[in-house]
Order: C-alpha cells, then sequence, then structure tokens
C-alpha cells in the first residue's frame, strides 16, 4: 500500500481524498496557493506546500511545482483529485517519469479518451452504441452545414476537446448554423487551444446517464452501476443520483455492459465514467441510448455511487494504484437504496447565478441524520473561511441516502432547506426548488428542465411573517404599542434593515426580552440578517440607494452609459469580467447616472463603487 500520498487539488475533493487516506495510514501532503494559505485541506493534511500564486495557472496547473513538492516532501503518490491537472496525459506521464505512482490511468487511456471525435470513433469499433453524427477532419464551414443537413436539425456542435458545457453549441435550423460554428469555434480555441468541433444528432428530451467503472493492472473491469445527471443548468450538472429513475434491470445489464466493454478497449486502470446521452421521450430502452464520452477521473458526483454500493473509491483509487486487484468482483457488488447528490454554490440565482465571494460570518449546514435516511456533507470550507474569486465556487456536496428515492429527497431537500450561509450568498433555494418541482418528484427529468423553469427556480424566497416577527420581537422588545382595535390583539411596527433591505414588521404583544443588535434567520436555504433601523434621514447604500458595486474583483470590460444619462429599471449599466465570467450589471430603478466611477479596461476590487443611478424628482 502506498504511504506517503500528495494531492494535487484543492477544496473539497482534496479534503475528501485525505479522510480516506487517513483512514488507511496514509501520510498526506497538500499543496496549496496564496489563496488558500488557510484552507482547509492544508489544515487537514499532514504536510503542506506552497507552490505559488492564486491564479490557478500560476500554481495549481502548474506540473512542474507539484512534482517539486513531492519530491521535497518525500511523497510517494500523487493523486489529481478532478479538474486541473487529472486528465492532462502529459503530468501523468511526467510523474511516471520521477519514479511516483500515478493514482490515475494510464496516460495512453487517457488520450485515448481526451477528444471526443476520436473516443466515439473508438467506441463504436467496439461495439459501444454512439450518437449518430459526424466526427471526420474536414473542418471546413461548408462541409459541416452540409454533413448537418444530412444529420437533420437540431444538432449539437461540439469542441472535440470540449467540457464543462464550454464549446458546445445547440442549433435548430441550417441559417444559424454559421454563426453558431464560429461562436464555438472561437470558445473552444479560447479554452482548450483547439477550435475542431464534431457534430451529433442533438436529442429532443436528453437524459444524461453515466456508468461508474473501475478496472486494475490485472485485467479486472467492473462496473458500479449507474447515476442520473440529468438536472443541468447550461450543461452543467447540478443534482445527481443513483440509480437512475426509470431503469430496468434488463436496460440497466445492456447499458452496464457496454460501459465495461468501453474500459476495455482503452485497457483502463483507475476510476473512470462513461457517458451516455439517453432519449427520455419515453422509457428508458438499450437502443436508445448512445455513448458520449468518457470522463477518466474520479466525477464529482461519486458519492452517490459510494452511498449506494458501499465501496469507498478513493480507496479503491489507492489499492489499485498500489499493484493490488480489485477488492471485489462483479458478481459481489450490488446497489442498495437511493442517494441524491446537490452542489451547493457561492452563487446569487436572482442575479443570473452571479457568483458570490467574501467571508462565511456563518456557515450552517442540516442536519445529516434522521428518519427517512442518513446524509452527508462534503466540504473544503469552514465558518469563517473566505470564498475565492479565484476557484469555482462550489461551498459543499450535500448527499443523502434513503431506502427509496422519496425518502433520498425528502432528506436532501430537507438538509439543503435547514443549511444557513451568510453574507455569501447560495443557490441552495433554488436546488430546494428543484427538488420539489413535479417534474423531479417524479422522476420524469431531462437536461432541459431547469432552462424552462429558471425564472421560477431562481426566485430569492423571503422569510415568512412568523419568522421575521418573531426575530424583530428581539431586537425591539420594548417598541410601544402603536393603535388600538377592539376585538382585535393591538400591534407595534418597527422598522429593520433585512440585510440591505428596509422592511417594515409589524409585532403582537408577547415578544420581549433583553434587546440585541441583530439576529440572524435561515429559512428555506436561505440566511438573512435583521436589525434595527431607523428610517429617517437614509442617505447609505441601503435598498434604494443607487449605488452600484463591484460584487468581486475583477475587470470592467464595457461600459454602456455616461454620467448623466437617463436609464430604465433593468437597463445595462456595464460588463464586469471575474472568475472566467462575464457579468452584467443593471439599473435598479429607473433614474439618472449621477456618478460613474469607471471607464473600460479598468480593474476594480469587491464593493468598489462603479455608479450611482438616482431617482428622478418627481
Amino acid at each position: 500500500m502506498i504511504q506517503s500520498l500528495l494531492i494535487a487539488n484543492r477544496g473539497e475533493i482534496a479534503c475528501r481524498i485525505i479522510r480516506t487516506a487517513r483512514r488507511l495510514g496514509i501520510r498526506t501532503i497538500a499543496v496549496y496557493s496564496d489563496a488558500d494559505a488557510d484552507a482547509l485541506h492544508m489544515r487537514q493534511a499532514d504536510e503542506a506546500v506552497h507552490i505559488g500564486p492564486s491564479p490557478a495557472r500560476e500554481s495549481y496547473l502548474v506540473g512542474e511545482r507539484i512534482l517539486a513538492a513531492a519530491r521535497q516532501t518525500g511523497a510517494q503518490a500523487i493523486h489529481p483529485g478532478y479538474g486541473f491537472l487529472s486528465e492532462n496525459s502529459a503530468f501523468a506521464q511526467s510523474v511516471i517519469d520521477a519514479g511516483l505512482i500515478w493514482v490515475g490511468p494510464n496516460p495512453a487511456s487517457i488520450d485515448a479518451m481526451g477528444l471526443k471525435d476520436a473516443a466515439k470513433t473508438l467506441m463504436a469499433a467496439a461495439g459501444v452504441p454512439v450518437t449518430p453524427g459526424y466526427m471526420g477532419a474536414d473542418q471546413n464551414p461548408d462541409h459541416l452545414a452540409a454533413e448537418a443537413a444530412k444529420i437533420g436539425y437540431p444538432v449539437l456542435i461540439k469542441a472535440v476537446a470540449g467540457g464543462g458545457g464550454k464549446g458546445m453549441r445547440l442549433v435548430e435550423s441550417a441559417e444559424a448554423f454559421h454563426d453558431a460554428l464560429a461562436s464555438c469555434q472561437r470558445e473552444a480555441a479560447a479554452s482548450f487551444g483547439n477550435d475542431h468541433v464534431l457534430i451529433e444528432k442533438y436529442i429532443l428530451s436528453p437524459r444524461h446517464i453515466e456508468v461508474q467503472v473501475f478496472g486494475d493492472s490485472h485485467g479486472n473491469v467492473v462496473h458500479l452501476s449507474e447515476r442520473d445527471c440529468s438536472l443541468q443548468r447550461r450543461h452543467q450538472k447540478v443534482i445527481e443520483e443513483a440509480p437512475a429513475p426509470g431503469m430496468d434491470e434488463a436496460t440497466r445489464a445492456a447499458l452496464c455492459a457496454s460501459a465495461v466493454r468501453a474500459a476495455k478497449a482503452v485497457d483502463y486502470v483507475g476510476a473512470g465514467t462513461i457517458e451516455f446521452i439517453a432519449d427520455g421521450s419515453g422509457a428508458l430502452r438499450a437502443d436508445r441510448i448512445w455513448f458520449m464520452e468518457m470522463n477518466t477521473r474520479l466525477q464529482v458526483e461519486h458519492p452517490v455511487t459510494e452511498e449506494i454500493t458501499g465501496v469507498d473509491l478513493v480507496e479503491w483509487q489507492l489499492r489499485v494504484a498500489s499493484g493490488e486487484p480489485l477488492p471485489l468482483a462483479q458478481e459481489d457488488l450490488a446497489i442498495h437504496g437511493w442517494a441524491m447528490e446537490a452542489r451547493l454554490y457561492a452563487e446569487d440565482p436572482a442575479k443570473g447565478f452571479l457568483p458570490s465571494i467574501g467571508k462565511l460570518e456563518l456557515l450552517q449546514f442540516g442536519e445529516s441524520e434522521g428518519a427517512g435516511g442518513r446524509g452527508r456533507v462534503d466540504t473544503g470550507v469552514f465558518e469563517g473561511a473566505e470564498v475565492s474569486p479565484f476557484y469555482d465556487p462550489m461551498i459543499a456536496k450535500v448527499i443523502a441516502w434513503g431506502e427509496d428515492r422519496d425518502e433520498a429527497r425528502e432528506r436532501l431537500s430537507d438538509m439543503l432547506s435547514d443549511s444557513a450561509v451568510w453574507p455569501v450568498k447560495t443557490n441552495a433555494s433554488f436546488l430546494v426548488k428543484a427538488l420539489d418541482h413535479p417534474d423531479f418528484v417524479a422522476g420524469t427529468v431531462d437536461t432541459g428542465l431547469i432552462g424552462r423553469s429558471s425564472a421560477a427556480l431562481a426566485q430569492t424566497p423571503q422569510p415568512s411573517c412568523e419568522v421575521l416577527e418573531a426575530a424583530a420581537a428581539a431586537l425591539v422588545p420594548d417598541v410601544p404599542v402603536s393603535g388600538f382595535r377592539l376585538n382585535a390583539a393591538p400591534t407595534r411596527t418597527a422598522w429593520f434593515l433585512l440585510d440591505d433591505q428596509e422592511i417594515e414588521v409589524a409585532l403582537h404583544p408577547g415578544g420581549g426580552g433583553e434587546a440585541v443588535e441583530a439576529v440572524m434567520i435561515a429559512e428555506q436555504g436561505q440566511a438573512w440578517r435583521l436589525s434595527p433601523w431607523r428610517r429617517e434621514g437614509v442617505h447609505g447604500a441601503a435598498a434604494g440607494s443607487g449605488a452600484i458595486v463591484s460584487p468581486m474583483p475583477g475587470k470592467v470590460i464595457a461600459v454602456d452609459v455616461e454620467a448623466g444619462q437617463t436609464v430604465t429599471a433593468g437597463q445595462k449599466l456595464l460588463t464586469l469580467e471575474a472568475m472566467k465570467m462575464e457579468h452584467t450589471l443593471t439599473a435598479p430603478f429607473a433614474g439618472i447616472v449621477a456618478e460613474l466611477k469607471v471607464s473600460a479596461g479598468q480593474q476594480v476590487q469587491v464593493e468598489a463603487l462603479l455608479a450611482r443611478i438616482e431617482a428622478e424628482a418627481e
């Protein structure tokens, strides 16, 4: 067994790997950037090595620094986690060439599955069903348009080196093809350094179903059943579950057999995932499920497989990398119950899922144990930690298990509803609404569900009157009764700030106690701070002030208004580039641009005043 392990990653996956390694008695070494100098993963490891500045391209993506840290600490093996260098075959080979153990597949297997077009050709030769499409070398736009016409619209244009929803365009007509192709190629070149694309038939009610496979260096390959990852936003997974709803045993057997053939075709060693697209317009059938791609690493959603199989996939990775055979044969593996996972992100659904950064002054997760199942939280942060603008804004993966799908879903909903994060915004209430959506409850999910329901799902909940009144009574126990009516209880009112929103709350006698300066409210996965507020003389940056501030450090890439200009509510003011994404900031109400503090190309810090809108005098 490996004795010392360097984890070439950060956040929750690094903490997850450390947890298993510690149980197995393996010494762990973390690496960290400037932004992660006080991160949870470096606190939990036996040793930690600084590898560079905060940007990933200067730290976690620099293979030479990872290898130098391994040499410095005497590490025997390197586990890449997922993301960063996990599917970089050149880095994998450099680890092996350095005489270290690579906890992952052979570089040749990574290369074989690295490009979508080549992988599909290989899979077709291995007898694995692939989606109808064009995967040829001729990238002439007119030729690609002709191939799309042969396939029949709608089609998907996909970067052959793509992933994570980037380099992908849905095209519904021939007239839209050339513009979509040019856009896809630009994004592919910028993201992956490769603008080649493939075209495949777009399945109108697509479901994303994947199979966990595992191989060892002794020629054994097994599957650990399937997961359904159909609930997605912009091609990125939101909630995953195992097994897949509506999967009968015959279809499961055929699907998993295809996955095993796919893994054997590339002599696969370690943990991998074979991803399929299924036609969800009717019952799942083996002849309507096609190979999409293979992820040659551990998946973000691996916990749901662990929960239904009882297998620790990280332990299997470490044992297989140590040269051991797979701990269990196919006939010894079975599934029990149902598991679901939700990705809790630091983002604001009400503002177009704008990432939210800052200090986690409040961080509480819902109870993980209770009637109807068990729960698990995989996280890489702690209360008091900072959510950085440099990396993926995941706070935690919240996982629930139940005897059946309803139990797992209800347990996960309860855990998310009872979670509280402040002042950083999260998608918890969005996730709760998604879990309660009638189509999700019924198990009739396809990848377009969130897109069709996004407006309702993204609405920010407000605290109930009962919760508000109870919290307000603790803040102002001595506010006098205002008004009196026969046959009704007298009430009293007071003004408060709910975060930065000015509100009035009607209170009833019976509250009281010692007044406090502020209280936290948590409900429906949302958290607020309630504090007393004097309404008179308000001139600050509370709601209604019109102050437009930067939600995170970034670069202003476009300014669409001028000082003194009249604007309407919701009108675009400027565009900020941060966390590799563009964020549009709009006018909160109609008025005049009273101040404009920035220009295009300017770097700004979090909470910097960018502009101020002033309501026109009536």
